[in-house]
């Protein structure tokens, strides 16, 4: 799943005419780069939800053929559903158990076909480095085990990178309203039923008109 149904308030004026996903970046729109990776990953069969302007999205994607996926789409109210809801809604699609679900705003070379096929409890994260806009981090990483931020010092702590591997028990109680996914994860990792691994490799959360920019300089800049 690609959770793409964000206004993207911090990237307007952009988004007020173009839904987030579809800003163009070295020539392709941003989604893509992720239908792309997913795709070489055989990961076929993706969910795509979408609230402002979501037909832009739909009609741009289409079925998802050109890409060698099938699309399926997840339409939410105008204002979305947020990560938590937006992701309850889309269960009845989301066959697999577990199943992968991205942030449609990243760029990154992970490679998807690490991702872990089974996974002992409700979850299990990708984390990265800290960013400059996110400095005090996320989740603290034990071996392959999750931890809670405060259960260690500040200077341990990881970002989340909006890649994760989810079971369907993990939504057990929540429905289709609108609610983040880290109230969730929280929960499960005080059962000590996530686990993690550490990406080194490149990760950029587009969420700002500059890391657009920045991101589009590097994409333009990069060996052919």
């Amino acid at each position: 799943m690609i959770l793409a149904a964000g206004r993207g308030e911090r990237l307007r004026p952009l988004t007020d005419s173009t839904p987030k996903p579809l800003l163009r970046v070295g020539g392709r729109h941003l989604v893509e780069y992720l239908l792309y990776a997913l795709a070489d990953a055989g990961l076929h069969d993706v969910v795509v939800n979408h609230a402002h302007l979501g037909n832009q999205i739909s009609d741009a994607l289409g079925d998802g053929s050109r890409y060698g996926l099938h699309i399926h789409y997840s339409a939410e109210p105008g204002g979305a559903l947020e990560t938590g809801g937006g992701i309850c809604k889309a269960l009845p699609l989301l066959k697999s158990d577990p199943f992968v679900v991205v942030n449609g705003d990243i760029w990154s070379d992970y490679n998807f076909a690490n991702l872990p096929q089974e996974i002992d409890g409700l979850a299990h994260i990708v984390l990265v480095q800290n960013p400059a806009h996110n400095a005090a981090g996320d989740f603290v990483l034990k071996g392959r085990q999750v931890c809670a931020a405060t259960q260690v010092h500040a200077g341990q702590l990881l970002t989340f990178s909006g890649i994760g591997v989810y079971r369907h028990a993990l939504f057990h109680n929540a429905s289709a309203e609108r609610f983040p996914l880290a109230p969730l994860l929280n929960q499960a990792i005080q059962q000590r039923a996530v686990s993690g691994e550490l990406f080194t490799g490149t990760w950029i959360d587009v969420g700002t008109r500059d890391r657009l920019r920045e991101l589009n300089e590097r994409l333009s800049n990069s060996p052919a």
